[in-house]
């Protein structure tokens, strides 16, 4: 008897009740795993362990956006067990497929028919006023520094690698893995940086500043944030829109690239372009060659119809001659 295979679904409370999770489950019995069921959607705790998927776990199957996905990589952090997303989501920009595709991505995970995908993680320490030890977390998306009082502005100093670059209040900033360059930091006015490019973004929101663009460092850099001690308002960070603490004035965050990865299981070898001309419906016309285009394409149906014009009549033709023939 071949061995039970283990594979752990994760999705989200109000598509439980939908068939199309349903029957992912009975397709994955099918095909020889054992399944277990993860919606919880309860955050942990800033700066604590997350719970782990068992260690006998071939892959986690992701059914839901880009947010489940998320609450996903919690589960096999320190781990190499990878994530296979199936959207049923919006954009999902993780996914690797679509709810109609669902057969196909449990039979190839079932015959092992897929690569993997190593993920940058973003590792942040934070030290609080006085402390010998600091908080440490991770993210891979993003990390977000923002005001604990909506009203104000943080006022924050950034240095990179120890040397100070910049100082201003702001709204806040993003700190995003290149995972996470189109997700909050692009809508934030950030670059798109391609998943291999082992590197950060820092992107300022609503800096009150003349110079605050996004800045972006290599790997073995590091960005240290400094609450000021004037700053309107306190502190607040988030992991990944999920892990999340007040922070006091004072604080100082240090964020740089994780000794860890983040396993993404693809199924096809479709290059990352591809992807993001698709899922953002990228405009690969530009608006001044529209109207070029759209002449060309005209110009084209007019030949072709013209075309079609005399083929039929000759087609006509030759068949009233057949016609005619046949009388005679």
């Amino acid at each position: 008897m071949a061995d039970t295979r283990h594979a752990v679904v994760v999705t989200h409370p109000s598509l439980r009740e939908q068939g199309v999770i349903s029957d992912a489950i009975e397709q994955l019995n099918y095909a020889g795993f054992t399944v277990t069921i993860v919606d919880n959607t309860e955050a942990p705790a800033f700066g604590t362990s997350t719970k782990s998927v068992a260690s006998d776990t071939e892959i986690v199957v992701v059914l839901g956006g880009d947010g489940t996905i998320l609450r996903a990589a919690e589960l096999i952090y320190c781990t190499d067990v990878p994530i296979l997303g199936v959207n049923l989501g919006h954009i999902g920009f993780l996914a690797e497929f679509e709810s109609f595709q669902m057969s196909e991505a449990i039979q190839r995970v079932a015959d092992h028919d897929y690569s993997i995908d190593e993920r940058m993680v973003a590792h942040a320490d934070v030290w609080l006023p006085g402390a010998r030890e600091p908080i440490s977390d991770w993210a891979l998306n993003d990390i977000t520094l923002g005001t604990a009082d909506r009203g104000k502005m943080i006022s924050l100093a950034v240095r990179v690698d120890g040397v100070a670059m910049n100082s201003y209040s702001c709204d806040g900033t993003i700190i995003s893995t290149p995972t996470g360059s189109t997700a909050y930091a692009f809508s934030a006015g950030g670059p798109v940086i391609w998943p291999n490019v082992k590197a950060l973004q820092l992107v300022p929101i609503a800096a009150h500043a003349l110079f605050a663009r996004p800045l972006i460092i290599g790997s073995g850099s590091t960005f240290t944030l400094d609450i000021l001690e004037n700053s309107p308002s306190t502190g607040w960070i988030c992991c990944d829109g999920r892990r999340q603490r007040e922070l006091p004035r004072g604080t100082r965050i240090e964020v740089r690239e994780s000794r860890d990865t983040l396993h993404l299981a693809r199924l096809s070898g479709v290059p990352f372009t591809n992807r993001l001309v698709s899922k953002f419906n990228l405009p690969v016309v530009g608006w001044r060659d529209q109207d070029h285009h759209a002449d060309r394409a005209a110009g084209k149906a007019h030949i072709d119809g013209s075309a079609h014009s005399d083929t039929a009549g000759s087609t006509g033709d030759a068949a009233s001659g057949c016609a005619e023939a046949g009388k005679r």
